[in-house]
């Protein structure tokens, strides 16, 4: 391995590779276990979930590779769902049809830490660009609030 990459483990309560880390834990809220998967660059983990008894009924069954693989899937599926659902949250659209034209309007946020800002964009039916205006973050972009900034010939939201 590089220095950059961590040395592969594949022990009963700790399985990884160069991306990903599984532990078998005691369950703090009772006499089960669980296993969390984090990815090495972070601190906290994207998943934690019950983990199967060992045959003994009082340890946890040992972590495979036929374990780890179907965790790393099911941890990337949560990750995929949370950037999806960030992007739905910064990025809204609709579209409106005014004097017979279809108008899609376009927000979109970037947080920042020291302040938010947002944009209103308006396109064509062909997506050429019409205007483009600052918005607050906390603007609603609707199909009322996109149809009255398109009839007022863009002019900024108040």
């Amino acid at each position: 391995m590089t220095d950059n990459l961590p040395e592969p483990i594949h022990e009963d309560r700790v399985w990884s590779d160069e991306r990903w880390m599984a532990r078998v834990i005691k369950n703090e809220d009772d006499d089960g276990w669980a296993v969390s998967m984090t990815l090495h660059c972070e601190s906290e983990p994207a998943l934690v979930g019950p983990w199967t008894m060992g045959r003994d009924k009082k340890n946890p069954k040992p972590l495979d590779v036929t374990a780890f693989h179907t965790l790393v899937k099911t941890a990337n599926e949560i990750l995929r769902r949370h950037e999806q659902q960030l992007h739905a949250q910064l990025h809204r659209n609709v579209t409106v049809t005014v004097d017979g034209r279809r108008i899609r309007v376009a927000m979109a946020i970037v947080p920042d830490e020291e302040g938010a800002t947002a944009s209103l964009v308006a396109k064509d039916a062909f997506g050429e660009p019409l205007a483009r205006v600052s918005v607050s973050p906390t603007f609603t972009l609707n199909a009322r609030s996109a149809l009255a900034w398109v009839e007022s010939g863009f002019a900024r939201p108040q």
